[in-house]
Order: C-alpha cells, then sequence, then structure tokens
C-alpha cells in the first residue's frame, strides 16, 4: 500500500521537527516536503500533490486562510486533505477553516498520536483500503455527507475540535449508512466507532454527551428548528445521543436523495 505524503506548514521550526521526527517513525506516512509560510505551501502543494498538509494559521508572508484558499483554486489532480494546526480557538476561525474546505481542526499543543490518528482518517476518507488491512469500501457521496455534517453541526454550535464532534460526525455516516444501526447504539455503534478511533465505547458515549451538551449550553437552539423548518427541541428537551444522531442522519439522508 503507497504510503501517505504529509507536507508540513508551520513557521514554528521546533514544533516541524517534533512532527518531521514522530511522523517520520510512521510505516504509512512519508514526509514529502516542510514549509515556512503559505506561499511556501501552495508552491510545494503544486509540485509534489500531497495526500495531506498540515496547516498553521497565523504565519508570515500568507497565513493559511490564504493557503487554504489558494489550494482551493488550484487545478490539482487530487485535491489534498487539509489539517488545521493552530494554537487559535476562536469558533469564528474553526467555522471558516472548515466552510473553506478543511478537513480538521486541531488545537496546539496537540498530542501526536492523535494527530497521527487525524492524518490516517481524512487520508482514508478517499481510499477503498484501509491501511491497517482491512478492506473498507466507502459509501458514494461519503465526501459530501461529511459537508453537510459539518455545516449543521457548525451551525448549531458543535466545535470542530472536540471529541465528540468526530464522534458524531462518525455516528451520522454510519447510520445513514444502516439506519437501523441506531437501534443497537450501546452494543453496535459505539463499540464501532471505538474501534474506529482507538478509544473506549464509554468515552465516546460520554463525548457525544459532552458535544450536544456545548450546543445546548451555547444557545442554538433557533439554528437546529430553522434546520428542520419547525420547532423540534426547547431549551429545556435536550436530546439523547440516540435522538441527536437520529435527527441528523435523517436531514442528511434527505439532502442526499434530494
Amino acid at each position: 500500500m503507497d504510503k501517505i505524503s504529509v507536507l508540513i506548514v508551520d513557521d514554528n521550526q521546533t514544533l516541524v521537527r517534533l512532527m518531521v521526527d514522530f511522523l517520520s517513525r510512521k510505516q504509512d506516512i512519508e514526509i514529502v516536503g516542510t514549509a515556512r509560510d503559505g506561499v511556501e505551501a501552495v508552491e510545494q502543494a503544486s509540485s509534489l500533490v500531497p495526500d495531506v498538509v498540515l496547516l498553521d494559521i497565523v504565519m508570515p508572508r500568507m497565513d493559511g486562510f490564504g493557503a487554504l484558499e489558494a489550494l482551493n483554486k488550484m487545478n490539482l489532480g487530487k485535491k489534498p486533505h487539509v489539517i488545521m494546526v493552530t494554537g487559535l480557538t476562536r469558533d469564528d476561525f474553526i467555522a471558516r477553516a472548515m466552510s473553506m474546505g478543511a478537513d480538521y481542526y486541531m488545537i496546539k499543543p496537540f498530542d501526536m498520536h492523535a494527530l497521527y490518528t487525524r492524518i490516517r482518517e481524512v487520508a482514508l476518507q478517499n481510499d477503498m483500503t484501509a491501511y491497517a488491512g482491512e478492506e473498507m469500501v466507502l459509501p458514494a457521496g461519503e465526501s459530501t455527507i461529511d459537508e453537510k455534517v459539518t455545516n449543521i453541526f457548525l451551525s448549531i454550535g458543535i466545535p470542530a475540535h472536540i471529541k465528540g464532534y468526530a464522534y458524531l460526525r462518525e455516528a451520522v455516516r454510519m447510520v445513514v449508512e444502516d439506519h437501523d444501526v441506531i437501534n443497537r447504539i450501546t452494543k453496535e455503534l459505539y463499540p464501532g466507532i471505538a474501534r474506529r478511533f482507538s478509544t473506549t465505547s464509554s468515552k465516546v458515549e460520554r463525548a457525544m454527551r459532552h458535544a450536544i451538551e456545548v450546543a445546548w449550553s451555547r444557545g442554538r437552539l433557533d439554528s437546529v428548528n430553522r434546520i428542520y423548518g419547525y420547532k423540534v427541541f426547547s431549551a429545556d428537551d435536550k436530546p439523547t445521543n440516540g435522538e441527536f444522531i437520529a435527527l441528523i442522519a435523517d436531514k442528511v439522508a434527505i439532502k442526499q436523495s434530494a
């Protein structure tokens, strides 16, 4: 299996060296280049066409948003997956990055093992075979499902950098593919997500619950109700994990079939 080619873009050379040192030891990762700013990032992405770009935001000459915009306009054979790696935690920065096509948003300081997991995760989105050796057939239109789920989550206030965001997104994917799995949430859905993210079912459940609580605490109920065209929830009517997943999956499935 071909290695996942990675371009690292960050003006913090100490962090770059740490990432290069750690990721270079992974058998399925190849560091094809590093860049100090957005201008170098765009030049190297054009010539190297990496699978994944690790992209900081605050950099000289051209920032991460400028580089992301430039990458979107480039006529590459394949569009690199982009993971933002930054110390900026504001929701509007996260929403802007995701709306511009970033696949993931990681907050510094981050765990290197988590970074490696995210790289594998985004690289496998368009790959028909898992790097772990398992056959994995991805459903048609999966990237569209991701985009729709991302837009819904951001609009209702679930921040992209918390673990529950990724777990809920994966859960919605699973339910769109097999709606009946929502009836096996503790026996199949939680364990399946836990295996993919190398964690436990209980941690998946808690992280999902936290993500939903964050959304409700931010008072974005109007956004939820507006998505469905009628009042689905009230401030005192917080859904269970299963109810929330099923509701989002139903909406995404309707959009997919439209």
